[in-house]
């Protein structure tokens, strides 16, 4: 299938647009994100990425433009959203005096969930924490929070993830181990939105990788037009807007 055509469609988004102020964030963007796509969002500062996500979650509203989720417009429903995605950031959203599972317990009654104590078992199994889910999550590393913010966010299990710049702040290991659960997601067929500076990690599980510069769109491809080299040198052509220029 080719990128962002909407027979699979589940969010579409048409011009939009995001200011603060002076500042645009978003210009005039255009995306279909579908059904069981891994889409990888590559940008330096400021070029829109982490906005994007706020708009597709809900938590920003738009200058202008329109977000569809299964063909309805967000802004009609932003609660119906809410409860269709599972949003990590690069700031877990936990509770550090809080345990494990006692936050996912919190967010579990939040989402309203049906059998939430067995949910939770699984979840913390997902992610390899069952033998840590009564310590305080305070006391875990950034590895561990990030990986309990991924069962967060499966807790409800959602339609689509929005995973923005997750591998930031991990070492190796700990990044490796986010690859190893994000591949199981998209093994499962779940629909991943990813926004990420790192090329090597973006690519590697991508089905489709866009870049972002000065809020726009400036480059779409599906993985098989491109390998990582390829991919580096546009990059930063693009962002630097000199030809041949390099990292």
């Amino acid at each position: 299938m080719p990128p962002g055509t909407p027979s699979e469609a589940i969010i579409e988004v048409r011009g939009l647009s995001r200011r603060f102020g002076r500042i645009t964030a978003l210009d005039q963007v255009d995306l279909v994100i579908n059904r069981g796509e891994f889409l990888t969002v590559f940008g330096p500062n400021g070029a829109g990425k982490s906005t994007l996500i706020g708009v597709l979650s809900s938590m920003v509203k738009p200058s202008s433009g329109t977000v569809l989720f299964h063909g309805k417009s967000v802004q009609d429903d932003s609660n119906r959203l809410r409860r269709s995605i599972g949003v990590i950031e690069h700031q877990p959203l936990l509770y550090p005096h809080l345990s494990a599972r006692e936050n996912l317990r919190f967010y579990g009654r939040m989402y309203r969930i049906d059998e939430p104590e067995a949910r939770i078992d699984r979840v913390l199994d997902e992610v390899d924490l069952r033998t840590r889910a009564d310590d305080v999550s305070g006391t875990f590393s950034r590895g561990m929070l990030q990986r309990l913010s991924i069962a967060r966010a499966m807790l409800h299990r959602p339609a689509i993830y929005l995973l923005d710049e997750p591998y930031s702040g991990l070492d190796q290991h700990a990044g490796d181990r986010l690859r190893d659960m994000l591949a199981r997601l998209k093994e499962q067929g779940q629909t991943i939105l990813m926004t990420t500076h790192n090329l090597e990690r973006g690519f590697e599980l991508s089905d489709r990788h866009i870049i972002m510069v000065k809020g726009g769109i400036a480059y779409d491809s599906p993985r098989e037009g491109d390998d990582v080299s390829a991919l580096r040198e546009i990059y930063y052509r693009l962002i630097s807007g000199t030809e041949g220029a390099k990292p």
